[in-house]
């Protein structure tokens, strides 16, 4: 590969943006987000998605540990959903109204998962909840605590998000997903 392929390739893998570009107040009454880019804040919601939902993290104040890696076909390998690590506490909200689909242990952890309706369904995983399958949770209502168990570190929140079967990154629903950004890298006189 000549130098000036190389110095492109790196301008553009530098070139797309991968902090956050969003940052929507909570609603009143709700908890008040802490944090910085680098602990991504909750509940930020967005309210025209598809499905239109209004959506916030399940958790007021977290890290982000693990991001969301699509496969690249439905059996390859990846991390269908994000890793948090709270950062104010261990309690654990809806991220949108909906239903109590299933609440139980898979395995060695408990799971809460959530149908929003329009195919969209959340799982949140290891979470201790007293609710029962068929509950009506809204928004940013409390669904349990963090508990340990999973894939996950210990103390960290796993959060799937499918969209009519498939996996999408929760990021989506909250804006967070940043588009990439091409930038001048090379010139002719670089070469």
């Amino acid at each position: 590969m000549s130098r000036r392929r190389a110095r492109c390739a790196l301008g553009l893998i530098a070139g797309v943006l991968v902090t956050p570009l969003w940052a929507v107040p909570a609603a009143a009454g709700s908890p008040t987000p802490t944090g910085s880019l680098a602990e991504q804040r909750a509940p930020s919601t967005v309210s025209e998605t598809p499905p239109a939902v209004r959506w916030s993290w399940p958790l007021t104040s977290f890290q982000l540990t693990r991001a969301f890696v699509a496969p690249s076909h439905e059996y390859a390998p990846g991390h269908r959903g994000v890793d948090l690590r709270p950062r104010a506490g261990n309690a654990v909200f809806a991220p949108a109204d909906g239903r109590v689909a299933f609440v139980g242990h898979v395995v060695d952890r408990a799971i809460i998962t959530i149908d929003h309706g329009g195919g969209l369904v959340t799982t949140l995983e290891p979470v201790t909840s007293d609710l029962s399958k068929g509950a009506t949770v809204t928004r940013q209502q409390l669904v349990g605590e963090v508990a340990v168990g999973g894939h996950t570190d210990d103390g960290d929140l796993h959060v799937g998000l499918r969209l009519h079967g498939n996996y999408i990154n929760p990021a989506l629903l909250v804006g967070e997903v940043p588009r990439a950004v091409l930038l001048p890298c090379c010139s002719a006189s670089n070469e």
